[in-house]
């Protein structure tokens, strides 16, 4: 378990850093990158969740044309939401690979879910911005 990037999205004053492995014990300390998903920093689908009521609870509050940064090792770049969905859990599509850059956060559905597990999944995808 390592960090792979540092999220921000300045409108939120949001700052994370993410971890390389979606495992119950990087999402107890942060975001974390779904494996076989595109690496932060390369082209696709970079596929990254967290959970509700912690590190992602902002996503509630994102709106297309947001922006949000992913800087790694090999340089930064800045995303714009185009779209925000909830899904059910099952509906893997959104873990498809993409032809161009693409950035797509992922966590449980509702926000205010009293018990773990729920059958929805809040989506926010955004595109490189340029």
């Amino acid at each position: 378990m390592r960090p792979v990037a540092r999220l921000t999205v300045p409108a939120h004053r949001v700052e994370l850093f993410v971890l390389d492995n979606a495992s119950n014990r990087a999402l107890a300390f942060g975001p974390a990158h779904v494996g076989g998903t595109a690496s932060p920093g390369s082209t696709g689908n970079i596929v990254i969740v967290a959970h509700r009521d912690t590190h992602f609870a902002f996503l509630r509050d994102l709106a297309p044309d947001d922006e949000i940064d992913v800087e790694t090792a090999r340089g930064a770049a800045r995303y714009r939401v185009r779209e925000v969905a909830i899904i059910d859990k099952y509906d893997t599509r959104v873990l498809d690979a993409a032809d161009s850059p693409q950035l797509t956060l992922i966590t449980c559905y509702p926000f205010g879910a009293l018990r773990p597990g729920t059958p929805l999944r809040y989506v926010v995808i955004a595109d490189l911005a340029g």
